[in-house]
């Protein structure tokens, strides 16, 4: 008996919290917001009435960047090389925006593309993995696949190649 009863309260010290789980997965105002563990976050997507999506939030942490803040869309980009006619090509998928709202610039190593039509904008930054021309670089937009061509540098050989007398 006083074992069972040891082993009762041991069980129900350690079990509680367990059992009490389900009182933070409640939400039941927004003003409401804890701020200790665990944590958790997630969201929920529905299609309105006007066609439009209605992203709804929950958790008691909003990571970085969150769903609702983010306005700006990261487009989907593809990289091929073409070393026959020594090419970098970069196509990015960019729909409903117009040629004139797009802008291209290489930087560092870095081709940054952005583009704004409404209410629809695009931004990203991609890292070359090889070195390019800059000055090659030709850009064509068609039914919002926007196709960059870039050619790679010659690379010359390091160093200086000594003649022996």
């Amino acid at each position: 008996m006083w074992f069972d009863n040891q082993f009762e309260r041991a069980f129900r010290r350690l079990s509680d919290p367990f059992f009490a789980t389900d009182d933070i997965f409640e939400f039941p105002n927004d003003s409401k917001i804890q701020t200790f563990g665990p944590y958790y976050y997630g969201y929920e997507m529905t299609i309105g009435p006007n066609g439009k999506p209605h992203v709804k939030e929950w958790g008691n942490v909003k990571p970085k960047g969150s769903l609702t803040e983010l306005d700006v869309r990261e487009p989907y980009v593809d990289e091929s090389v073409d070393e026959k006619s020594r090419t970098l090509k970069m196509i990015t998928e960019m729909p409903g925006i117009e040629k004139s709202d797009i802008n291209v610039n290489i930087v560092e190593g870095v081709v940054e593309i952005s583009a704004k039509h409404g209410d629809r904008k695009y931004s990203t930054k991609i890292p070359l993995k090889y070195k390019v021309d800059e000055n090659s670089a030709k850009a064509q937009y068609t039914n919002g696949i926007l196709e960059l061509t870039l050619a790679l540098a010659e690379e010359k050989p390091k160093g200086k190649r000594v003649s022996v007398e």
